[in-house]
């Protein structure tokens, strides 16, 4: 317990700090256990309210039931909602790997709705653990042109001194759970009862590890039907979070050009 409270204290700080030295935020609420936790502990940080709007940047390719829960818990949890739409695959780089084409997708979106409102910062729920390239990120990460990721080129940041302090006209995003695990974000969301989309507990034998587009998102097998059963079965596993993730197994550099252009 001790060690989530370190978590949370951490993320609400960033969320803080964030707010009081950024202007025009928002958060990406992607509807998944991660960006759950992150609307969670934007709330615990504000006190129950989120002060910025939360975006969707929406494929048109979710499963039901992440639209059953967008909408149940954006009314809720009395946030301000901004739906982003999509541009076809067609009008997608054509040298990306299929899956890959299909994820750019929501850069594109993206890079749309931060013009659209003029957002100088945008907080995202990516975790160090989840992927080799992610692991190279920095909580308060500028963006260069279009949004543009010099991974080679990111500020240093020692002893949980972050800095905010950028040229006019830098973008920024903002990772307030890149110290958190996968069991770190199922732990809390245990602790704090936090509501999750039904289709990461077990039905007919599989569930899904990894919430994204129905068509290049793969259920595994599994029998954990409960939140102690899939911490359980994380805490036995070898295999990587993004298993069931299409363009994860796509060429290797793939999902690296997908981050440098500014992907989630």
């Amino acid at each position: 317990m001790r060690h989530l409270d370190e978590l949370e204290s951490l993320s609400i700080y960033i969320f803080r700090e964030a707010f009081n030295r950024i202007d025009r935020l928002a958060m990406l609420w992607s509807l998944g256990k991660d960006s759950n936790v992150m609307v969670w502990l934007a709330r615990k940080a504000f006190f129950g309210h989120v002060p910025f709007p939360v975006m969707h940047i929406d494929t048109g390719r979710k499963f039901a039931e992440m639209y059953a829960f967008r909408e149940r818990y954006a009314r809720e949890w009395g946030l301000t909602l901004l739906l982003g739409e999509c541009p076809p695959v067609e009008e997608i780089d054509e040298t990306l790997p299929p899956a890959a084409r299909s994820a750019a997708r929501k850069t594109a979106g993206l890079k749309a709705m931060i013009e659209k409102h003029d957002l100088q910062g945008v907080f995202a729920g990516i975790r160090r653990d989840e992927q080799a390239t992610r692991a190279k990120e920095r909580y308060f990460s500028p963006r260069g042109q279009g949004g543009a990721w010099q991974f080679k080129d990111q500020p240093p940041e020692f002893w949980d001194q972050f800095n905010t302090d950028f040229a006019p006209g830098t973008h920024l995003r903002i990772h307030p759970l890149l110290h958190w695990t996968e069991l770190d974000i199922w732990r809390y969301t245990q602790r704090e009862r936090i509501p999750t989309v039904p289709l990461y507990f077990a039905k007919d034998g599989k569930r899904y590890r990894s919430l994204g587009d129905r068509d290049i998102t793969f259920a595994i097998v599994s029998e954990a039907r409960t939140i102690e059963a899939v911490i359980a079965e994380l805490e036995a596993t070898l295999t990587p979070e993004r298993a069931g993730r299409a363009m994860d197994h796509e060429a290797e550099d793939a999902f690296e050009r997908l981050r440098a252009d500014g992907y989630m």
